[in-house]
């Protein structure tokens, strides 16, 4: 059975490449717009790992990580972050409030997305 992700991203251009590529690497991809239908997708899919963007309209990525990690079912999924925000303080937030590692959008090249999910499923 195919690993499940939840790509959590507003850009729908940048979120249908991030869903296209990992769908060709043989995962089960869903996609969130913005952090309301995250959390609700989250809840009601069980996915494997969230790629989480930070700046989102209505709940922010900060506000989804809260959520679902404070969600029974999903506390122990892993949550990348996966965001244009580069100042150690939101990379320190991100952690401190569950993600396992953070990246920031111009440094990785898709190719590099997928490995580092691939690194932690």
């Amino acid at each position: 059975m195919s690993k499940k992700i939840l790509v959590v991203e507003d850009d729908s251009f940048l979120s249908g490449l991030e869903a296209k590529k990992l769908t060709m690497e043989g995962f089960e991809v869903s996609t969130a717009p913005d952090g309301e239908t995250a959390v609700k997708l989250a809840d009601q899919l069980k996915p494997d790992l969230i790629l989480l963007d930070l700046i989102l309209p209505g709940m922010d990525g900060f506000g989804v990580l809260e959520k679902v990690r404070k969600n029974e079912a999903l506390k122990n999924v892993p949550i990348l972050a996966f965001s244009n925000l580069s100042e150690e303080k939101d990379v320190a937030k991100a952690k401190e409030l569950g993600a396992v590692d953070f990246m920031i959008k111009s440094n990785f090249t898709l190719d590099e997305v997928v490995a580092k999910v691939k690194e932690y499923i």
